[in-house]
């Protein structure tokens, strides 16, 4: 199993502009669905026996956790990132939702295995705990995961899998209902860009852009580092069902992902003050809709495939 293939069998290519919430007060919006919901999709479609637990008692749940470990199960954490001390300052804010996996205890620490650092790294019980409860929106309640049984899994099983998978995401990036999901979620927020300098004024509107590519590129893979990830796994999926059709999807899936990589560029632009024109933010707003339109392609081609 491979992390291109896990993630396209839970269906983790996504995008949502929450306009009811707000993160460090900027915009709520995600570029792939919920950790917990593509973890247990995935542990579904293979048949691993998964064991989710939240807790009201930091007590009990580091007590759980220490029992996990002495049995030698790794545990994933949700945890919020505004305390993790081992991340850059500038990585560290109010955002709940990250997740790390905790294997194993040594000379007082927890050994952890987190996305964001290149080598694994330590935390001590009391700094694991504050993350573990951190407070605010999505607060993770010392929520853990850990796997209970797996058998082998057959290569009928990974077919059925990933075409489940496949059919959910086109489901999910075309046809949600509103306009704040999927493709239509993404001209949702280009539309609010261009009204946000007159609206906001250009401090705000600019830390509003800071916003976006801090969710993009600094959090997780971001958008287009998840996109990438897609694209691999159509990559993947094409050898495994014997479909070389999946790999002309891959490509345009590949194209979203530079195009949000300009798209990251042009907002820091304005965040750092080099742009700050009306025409900037349309510009920005523009290269969202282009990114609509080859998203929505890309899953329009994909949802006609027959596997």
């Amino acid at each position: 199993m491979t992390e291109p293939l896990a993630f396209g069998i839970g269906s983790g290519l996504f995008y949502i502009h929450i306009p009811f919430m707000t993160v460090n007060n900027g915009p709520a919006i995600s570029f792939r669905t919920m950790p917990g919901a593509i973890f247990k999709r995935t542990c579904k479609a293979l048949g691993v026996k998964m064991e989710s637990r939240k807790f009201k008692s930091h007590d009990e749940a580091q007590k759980v956790l220490d029992n996990l470990l002495q049995r030698g199960i790794p545990v994933g954490c949700q945890v919020g990132v505004f305390h993790l001390i081992y991340f850059p300052k500038a990585y560290r804010f109010h955002f709940n939702a990250h997740n790390l996996i905790v294997f194993g205890e040594e000379d007082g620490k927890y050994l952890i295995s987190d996305p964001i650092m290149e080598t694994t790294t330590t935390l001590l019980p009391d700094e694991l705990e504050k993350v573990r409860f951190a407070k605010g929106a999505l607060a993770p309640k010392g929520r853990i995961n850990y796997a209970l049984s797996a058998a082998a899994i057959s290569n009928a099983q990974l077919r059925s899998a990933i075409k489940s998978g496949i059919k959910r995401n086109c489901r999910d990036m075309l046809h949600i209902p509103g306009n704040i999901a999927g493709v239509k979620g993404i001209n949702y927020t280009a539309k609010k860009i261009e009204g946000w300098r007159d609206k906001l004024g250009e401090k705000q509107a600019a830390l509003h852009l800071g916003q976006i590519v801090r969710m993009q590129e600094e959090i997780g893979t971001g958008g287009g580092g998840f996109r990438f990830l897609y694209a691999a796994f159509l990559d993947q999926a094409s050898e495994i069902m014997n479909n070389d059709k999946l790999l002309l999807v891959s490509d345009k899936i590949s194209k979203a992902g530079d195009l949000w990589r300009d798209s990251a560029l042009q907002m820091s632009g304005i965040f750092k003050g080099r742009l700050n024109s009306q025409k900037d933010y349309i510009d920005s707003a523009n290269l969202m809709r282009e990114i609509s339109a080859v998203e929505k392609d890309a899953f329009q081609q994909l949802s006609k495939i027959k596997l």
